[in-house]
């Protein structure tokens, strides 16, 4: 079920009017949201709801028998652990790992393992990615002592299952969601119109500007041939890095403005990523819910920055590698993590991000080199192939080819749109604006007006998020 598709609208409709009808009874409430998020989530293939009930039925006994049996703790965490990347392993990487090992003994005989893998695993549950992490989380919290573990299986998959995050985050911390479901919260109207203002801006930024640019992206990379012109291609990635946020983002915001009307507060997922002037900056604005996990359960129990040397390289290495990997099972999602990885490396080898920000000047020059080295990053994680991949990097570094950047009308309006939009966040415009004047609230009126009549009669073609298929 796509947020932007009138099922959903239909399906929002029964859920808010379920809800004012049950009222402040948060036994009632707890049990509607989760009942409505399996139905959400079934609507796409009822089988796989047996997935993530199965995911969080392990980490919940986990968790309540680790809070009672001290002797056994790590044990159970590594059986939950075990569990977890199981389930990804099977539904989400068994066909890439099958197809690797047939690549690898190739020469050796005419065994093809890929073949033998049954039909069914090699369809990605939606949103596997999301809810397994979240689901691994709550366990590792519980384990290392950060709050006590619920006793209400329901209260557990109302969390898990939230439908607004479910299927592509954020990434919700059960410290922070569980005592927010045990409140009934009465929304304010301020709430309301803040919830109102995240969803115009998720829809804008999915279906007009995601929506719009998503055909000029898909001609380009489903074409046999790579075209010729360095430019054109500069132009195919820029507009690929804004068809991505904006969908993505797009999704975030929808999501947070329909917890902020449900009486709940989901974290932020970005925060203008294209302004940074340091990958660090990058990834502290870019998808927060996945980097700040990777940071807590990752790299910090790697090591972190601690140990000699070459160590925290090392750690930051395998952490990126492994959030390419989580993003899709292929070479080209590992090597756009690398591609991060070297980066991030080369960064604080040389210390130059320090050096940049102390003048104005430096700093336009360090954004344009993290852009260009976050829109190298992007051909890979778009590439059909590592093959593809490669052959456009060639090419738009060979400067050669007509002045073109195949955005077409279409093209070049929305992206000048989100150009324009950040220019406006980076010089400091928007903060210098009293929004509280009555002259802005009304253009703020005005301003959501004018973005729903976009969404209404200048939406793209209607297609599923990008990070569904994580």
């Amino acid at each position: 079920m796509l947020f932007n598709s009138l099922i959903f609208v239909a399906f929002a409709l029964v859920f808010f009017v379920g809800s004012k009808i049950i009222g402040s009874r948060v036994k009632g409430r707890l049990l509607w949201l989760t009942a409505m998020s399996f139905f959400f989530y079934g609507w796409w293939d009822w089988r796989f709801l047996f997935l993530i009930i199965f995911s969080g039925l392990i980490d919940f006994v986990a968790a309540l028998a680790m809070d009672r049996d001290e002797k056994h703790r790590k044990l159970l965490l590594i059986l939950s652990m075990i569990a977890n990347i199981g389930s990804l392993a099977i539904f989400k990487y068994s066909g890439f790992i099958a197809q690797n090992i047939d690549a690898l003994f190739s020469l050796s005989g005419s065994y093809a393992l890929a073949n033998h893998i049954p039909e069914f695993f090699w369809i990605t549950p939606v949103g596997i990615s999301f809810y397994t992490f979240q689901s691994m989380s709550y366990t590792i919290d519980v384990y290392q002592r950060k709050f006590a573990p619920t006793k209400n299986i329901i209260h557990f998959f109302a969390f898990l299952s939230m439908f607004p995050q479910l299927v592509a985050g954020p990434i919700l911390r059960a410290k922070e969601m569980l005592p927010q479901l045990l409140k009934v919260t009465v929304v304010s109207k301020e709430e309301l119109w803040n919830g109102f203002r995240l969803v115009v801006k998720g829809y804008f930024k999915k279906m007009v500007i995601a929506d719009n640019l998503a055909p000029i992206v898909v001609t380009a990379f489903s074409s046999p041939e790579t075209n010729a012109s360095s430019f054109y291609w500069w132009g195919i990635i820029i507009a690929f890095a804004f068809q991505i946020y904006c969908d993505f983002a797009g999704y975030s915001d929808i999501a947070r403005g329909l917890a902020k009307w449900m009486g709940y507060d989901f974290p932020d997922n970005f925060n203008h990523p294209y302004n940074s002037t340091s990958l660090r900056e990058f990834w502290s604005r870019w998808h927060i819910s996945l980097s700040t996990w990777f940071r807590d359960y990752l790299y910090i129990p790697l090591g972190g920055n601690t140990g000699n040397k070459f160590q925290p390289h090392l750690n930051m290495w395998i952490t990126m590698l492994i959030s390419g990997l989580w993003h899709g099972a292929a070479w080209t999602y590992i090597a756009w993590g690398g591609i991060h990885g070297f980066f991030l490396s080369i960064e604080r080898i040389l210390g130059w991000p320090a050096v940049f920000n102390k003048f104005s000047i430096l700093k336009v020059a360090a954004w344009f080199l993290v852009t260009v080295q976050v829109l190298v990053a992007w051909v890979f994680f778009r590439a059909e192939s590592m093959g593809q991949a490669f052959e456009i990097i060639k090419t738009m570094f060979a400067f050669t080819g007509p002045i073109n950047p195949g955005w077409g009308l279409n093209g070049t309006l929305f992206i000048s749109i989100m150009i324009i939009r950040e220019l406006i966040v980076a010089l400091g415009i928007k903060d210098r604006i009293n929004w509280d004047s009555k002259k802005w609230m009304w253009f703020e009126v005005f301003l959501y007006a004018a973005l729903i009549t976009a969404v209404i009669y200048f939406r793209g073609t209607g297609s599923e998020f990008i990070y569904f298929q994580f």
